[in-house]
C-alpha cells in the first residue's frame, strides 16, 4: 500500500534499520537513531542503483513522489539519474573565478604580456568580486549586467565593454570544455552605453612637427626617455613595442629593428629600417644601456622596462598637453604626412604594421616591398630634419618636397 503522511511521521525506530515502501521503488529508510531517509531504487544497465532524494520531514512524502517521479523521466530518456545528479554537483563546483584562470593561462601563448595584464587587472578588480564564486553553469544575464552597471556607472564606458568582452570569452570557453551551456553576454546587446570613439591627440601640421622636434632635442630628463622621445617619430611604432624594444632585436649590420610576433599587436613579426638618424641615436644608446636587456630599461630595474606612460609623460614636460600630443601620436603624424606626401598608402601602411586579412598576400608585400619600406623610413628622417631645422615662416605648404618625383619609381 501506498505512504501516508501519518505513517512516515509515527514510524517508529526499531533495534535495526528498515524501511517503508511507497511502491515503484521509492521507500522510506528509519534508521535506529530516528532520522529518515527516503531512497529510490531503479536499475540501469542491467545493475540495481540506488538514489538518495532527502531526508524527511525537509522532504515531504510528496517532495518525494515528485523527486522520484523526475528521475524516471530522466530514466526513460536513458540516462542514469545518478550520474545526472553527479555531473550537476561538479558542475556545482565549477566556479567562473576556476574557468577564468584556466582561460588566463591559455591566453599566455597569443596575447602580449600589456594585453593580458589589462585582462587580469579588469576581472580582478570589476568581475571576479562579484562572479568568481558562483558555478559557471548558474551566471545569469542579469548578474553579468549588475557587475557591467558598477563600472558604467563610474563613466568608463571603454572599459565596461572590455569587461564584458572578457566575460564572454571565458564562458565561451567553458563551453568549449563542457562545463557551461551558454554565453550570458550574448544576451546584453544593447543594454549598455555605447563607447564614445576619440582619435588619439596627434601633431600633423609641418611648421608644428618642427616646433615639436625642436623641443624634444631639448628635452633635459633622463637620457633614456630622451632617446625614447627622438626615436619615436623616426620609427612610428606603437608604444608598447618602442617601450619594451631589446638589444638582441637591433641589426646594426643589417640596418634593422626585428620585432618579434610575440610583441606585435597583429601577431606577426615586424620590420622597422633604420635610417641614419635612428642608428645614430642607437649608437650612442648603446653605450649607455647596451649591456641590458631593454634599450629603454625602468629606473627601478633593469629587469623591467620602462613604463607605459614615460613618453607621455615627458610630453607634458615639454609643454604639450594630452590632447595635443601622445606617444601613439607619432604614428598618426607619420601616417597623415607620408600619405600627403605621396608615398604609396600600401607601403605606408605595411610599415605601420596594420592587418593585412589575406595572409599570404601580406607575407609576399613584406618581403617584397621592403626596399621601398628603406627608402621611405630615410625619406621621412630626412625630412623630419628639414622640419626641425626650417624657418617656420619661409615653410613652404609642401615643405619644397616634390614626391611625386620620389614616389614616381613606385
Amino acid at each position: 500500500m501506498p505512504l501516508t503522511d501519518i505513517a512516515v511521521r509515527n514510524a517508529p525506530p526499531r533495534d535495526r534499520p528498515y524501511k517503508l515502501s511507497d511502491g515503484q521503488g521509492l521507500a522510506l529508510l528509519i534508521n535506529p537513531t530516528g532520522s529518515r531517509w527516503w531512497r529510490l531504487r531503479y536499475s540501469f544497465g542491467g545493475r540495481e542503483k540506488m538514489l538518495a532524494l532527502g531526508v524527511y520531514p525537509a522532504v515531504s512524502l510528496k517532495d518525494a513522489r515528485d523527486k522520484a517521479a523526475a528521475a524516471r523521466i530522466v530514466l526513460q530518456s536513458g540516462r542514469d539519474p545518478s550520474y545526472e545528479r553527479q555531473s550537476e554537483k561538479n558542475a556545482t563546483a565549477i566556479t567562473f573565478e576556476i574557468v577564468a584562470r584556466e582561460w588566463f593561462e591559455l591566453q599566455k601563448k597569443t596575447l602580449s604580456k600589456q594585453t593580458l595584464y589589462k585582462a587580469r587587472w579588469m576581472l580582478e578588480t570589476f568581475a571576479l568580486p562579484y562572479l568568481g564564486k558562483r558555478p559557471v553553469t548558474h551566471i545569469t544575464s542579469a548578474e553579468i549586467l549588475d557587475v557591467l552597471k558598477r563600472i558604467e556607472r563610474t563613466g568608463h564606458h571603454e572599459t565596461t565593454h572590455r569587461t564584458k568582452q572578457r566575460i564572454g570569452q571565458i564562458l565561451r570557453y567553458a563551453i568549449a570544455t563542457g562545463r557551461a551551456q551558454h554565453d550570458a553576454t550574448t544576451a546584453l546587446r544593447g543594454s549598455l552605453a555605447p563607447t564614445i570613439t576619440r582619435n588619439r591627440a596627434a601633431i600633423t601640421e609641418p611648421a608644428e612637427i618642427g616646433a615639436l622636434l625642436r623641443a624634444i632635442d631639448g628635452y633635459s630628463g633622463m637620457y633614456t626617455t630622451a632617446c625614447a622621445l627622438k626615436l619615436a617619430p623616426l620609427v612610428f611604432v606603437r608604444p608598447t613595442e618602442l617601450r619594451a624594444a631589446e638589444w638582441s632585436e637591433i641589426d646594426f649590420e643589417r640596418e634593422e629593428w626585428r620585432i618579434t610576433a610575440g610583441r606585435m599587436k597583429m601577431k606577426e613579426a615586424h620590420v622597422v629600417p633604420l635610417s641614419r638618424q635612428a642608428l645614430s641615436i642607437l649608437e650612442n644608446l648603446r653605450s649607455y644601456t647596451g649591456d641590458e636587456r631593454f634599450l629603454f630599461p625602468s629606473s627601478r630595474s633593469s629587469e623591467r622596462c620602462m613604463s607605459d606612460n614615460t613618453v607621455n609623460a615627458a610630453l607634458r614636460r615639454l609643454g604639450y598637453a594630452n590632447d595635443e600630443m601622445t606617444g601613439h601620436g607619432f604614428r598618426a603624424m607619420a601616417s597623415t604626412r607620408l600619405n600627403e606626401m605621396g608615398w604609396p598608402p600600401d607601403v605606408i601602411e605595411l610599415q605601420l604594421a596594420h592587418a593585412e586579412r589575406n595572409k599570404v598576400r601580406a607575407a609576399y608585400n613584406r618581403a617584397a616591398r621592403m626596399n621601398e619600406r628603406r627608402e621611405l623610413m630615410q625619406a621621412w628622417a630626412d625630412y623630419l630634419d628639414e622640419l626641425k631645422s626650417a624657418n617656420p615662416a619661409k615653410l613652404p605648404a609642401n615643405n619644397g618636397w616634390h614626391v611625386s618625383e620620389v614616389a614616381a619609381s613606385y
